[in-house]
Formats: structure tokens, C-alpha cells, sequence
């Protein structure tokens, strides 16, 4: 199915993808206070959307997780938040060639 024909503007190089950031928290793993231990982090969090001039994104106050198990809930609830539409990869349309809803 041909995708359907939608507004678009110009938009700088650097701004043509929409960008989060996943951040993992990394305090009290290291015994003494102020201290890390590298490459070590907890699997919570935080996920923000950064600012897109060219998108017209505003990033809204970062949303946290509390495990990695919950990181697929809370990207899609920044992108819905911030009215980002995802559209299929050729890859799950192959896959779902041919079904109806």
C-alpha cells in the first residue's frame, strides 16, 4: 500500500530525525557517595525527546521508567505525547502482506 501523501516543509541537515534519549540511572551502585562504577546502571530511568526546530517538537518534562521491561511502554507514550506518527518499515509490511483488520 503507497503511503499516503502528507504535508511537508524543508528542514535543515540535523534536524531530519527525531531524536530520544534514554537515560539509565547510575546512583548508590558505587559504595562511596559521589563515586560511580563504570559501565554499571540500574534499569530505570528516564526517556526524553530532544527539541526539533524543523519537526516543530518542544520536548515536554522527561518520562521515567522503572525497568527495562517498561522501556517499550514509555517510548511510545513520549512519541504519543509529543503527536509523532510511526509509520510500517518494509520489513513488518512483508510480514503483514495481504491481512486485513
Amino acid at each position: 500500500m503507497p503511503t499516503p501523501r502528507l504535508r511537508s516543509s524543508p528542514a535543515k541537515h540535523g534536524d531530519k530525525m527525531i531524536e530520544l534519549r534514554v537515560r539509565f540511572f547510575t546512583n548508590g551502585i558505587a559504595r562511596a557517595k559521589g563515586k560511580i562504577v563504570m559501565k554499571n546502571a540500574w534499569d530505570g530511568g528516564f526517556v526524553a525527546m530532544d527539541s526539533n526546530e524543523s519537526h516543530g517538537i518542544s520536548p515536554k518534562p522527561p518520562k521515567p521508567f522503572n525497568s527495562i521491561l517498561q522501556l517499550q511502554a514509555v517510548i511510545a507514550d513520549v512519541l504519543t505525547d509529543h503527536s509523532i506518527v510511526l509509520h510500517r518499515g518494509q520489513k513488518l509490511r512483508k510480514l503483514f502482506k495481504g491481512r486485513k483488520k
